[in-house]
């Protein structure tokens, strides 16, 4: 385990004056584990790493000390956005250091604790519906602007218009950047929501060397990739991953200092922050999944271990854990497959009395096995020998083949068996289960550690589709 006092420059080796001074100079960590096989070094920039979580903290402070220089925010005033959520942390924490007060106007579409992390800050919290045009007056954006209007303290922050937003990473997340990476930086890869990250960065690192190529990932549904490929503004859909991509295009989106422009779907998206958090313990959103997945494809067609690809931890992934942490709420909307059915669970859904195998064993007599089939109230039994199953009693079939030739009753029951019934392993999945029973064995025998532990039947198999 790495000892902290060994680092050649150890961080906060003072105090400081409040937590405005503490935003920003975020960590720059290697990706391992989700780029094995690519030789192209990846990095992810940390602004999760911020005090209030996310890329957006760089923001908050830079646009309110704005307001205040240009005579617009007067003391004890109040600040008005529309907000995908991080933007208004980054205002709200800023504005409890200095005494303002808040009223953001957030998307239905996005988390419950985003509206509980600004409501922790003091802030008013509008929730706006996501499903109407930008033109409404209900739309986030025109809510905010409208109360702004109405208000005679208050102030809209206006991130989408304002360029004191693509300014504050000019002067700080480009410099650290390029100070972090040694000038070495050939690629880097962000998200435009604002457009304010990936515009202030671009053109400062482009600043330095113009051959540094910014690539920018975009929501399926989002519309900015769509301009910057045609010059037409083009449809939009509705997506799930929050705070990136929009529905029209804003002022603070530079596409000079763009390179490109990659789409990548919600699925791909959620798995991927799902990846980073399991595989590299950084607890990241949506936005970082699209922007690794953009990342890595990069990376691959580099293919250079002298490159250096640098893109963006937006938020803290705990602002998520009711979405693309929570199972139910990813299955369902079609971002995982049906839930993991084995052979065990279905054993296990099933009544106490079901779960035992009931069998005959060879040698015994058709008569023993007429009598288990009616006191268990089962149509099938299976005949074991040495505990491995060899045959197979119908009742269908027995009950015919008795009442046609009634000395069977004494004889061995293997003189009547079918074919045994197929075994699995109690670790096999619900298809492999529902194969066998579709080939037209009416049972399968779950095994485990060698030994026959139960029994499963088309009825339990429709049960379970049933309650589904």
């Amino acid at each position: 385990m790495s000892d902290p006092s060994e680092r050649e420059d150890p961080p906060h080796t003072r105090p400081y004056d409040d937590v405005l001074e503490t935003v920003g100079w975020t960590p720059l960590i290697r990706l391992n584990r989700v780029t094995e096989g690519l030789r192209t070094p990846v990095y992810i920039k940390g602004e999760s790493y911020n005090p209030g979580g996310s890329v957006k903290d760089r923001i908050g402070e830079a646009i309110i000390e704005q307001a205040e220089e240009d005579g617009r925010l007067q003391p004890g005033g109040t600040i008005v956005e529309g907000t995908s959520g991080n933007t208004g942390v980054g205002l709200a924490m800023a504005a409890a250091v200095k005494g303002y007060d808040c009223i953001f106007t957030i998307p239905d579409k996005m988390s419950a604790e985003k509206v509980r992390l600004l409501k922790a800050y003091g802030a008013e919290v509008i929730v706006t519906p996501t499903a109407v045009e930008p033109d409404h007056p209900d739309y986030y954006e025109n809510r905010a602007r409208s109360i702004a209007e109405e208000r005679d303290d208050a102030v809209l922050a206006d991130q989408f218009y304002n360029e004191e937003n693509p300014r504050a990473h000019y002067r700080t997340t480009g410099p650290e950047l390029w100070e972090q990476t040694d000038g070495r930086i050939t690629h880097f890869v962000a998200s435009p929501g604002t457009g304010g990250t990936i515009s202030g960065v671009g053109r400062y690192l482009k600043e330095r060397d113009p051959g540094i190529r910014i690539i920018a990932g975009d929501p399926a549904g989002s519309v900015y990739a769509h301009y910057f490929h045609t010059g037409e503004l083009g449809p939009h859909a509705p997506y799930k991953v929050e705070g990136i991509g929009h529905d029209k295009i804003v002022g603070t989106i530079d596409f000079d200092v763009i390179d490109d422009f990659r789409t990548v779907g919600d699925r791909e998206s959620f798995l991927m922050a799902r990846r980073l958090t399991r595989q590299e313990g950084l607890l990241s959103g949506g936005s970082t999944g699209l922007i690794v997945n953009v990342a890595l494809e990069v990376a691959e067609e580099v293919d250079d271990p002298d490159a250096c690809v640098v893109c963006l931890l937006c938020d803290t992934g705990e602002r998520y854990l009711s979405k693309v942490y929570n199972e139910e709420w990813l299955r369902e909307h079609q971002i995982l497959g049906p839930e993991r059915v084995t052979a065990d669970d279905l054993m296990d859904r099933k009544e106490r009395p079901g779960r035992e195998v009931i069998a005959v064993q060879v040698g015994e007599k058709v008569r023993k096995a007429i009598e288990l089939i009616e006191a268990n109230n089962v149509s099938q039994l299976p005949v074991l020998q040495d505990g491995r199953p060899v045959g197979s009693v119908l009742e269908g079939e027995v009950m015919s083949a008795v009442i046609e030739d009634p000395s069977l009753l004494d004889a061995s029951v293997e003189s009547v068996a079918d074919e045994a019934f197929p075994v699995v392993e109690e670790e096999v999945e619900l298809p492999v289960v529902s194969r066998q029973l579709s080939r037209g064995a009416p049972a399968v025998l779950v095994e485990r550690d060698g030994e026959i532990v139960g029994i499963l039947t088309r009825y339990d198999v429709l049960h379970h589709l049933m309650d589904e």
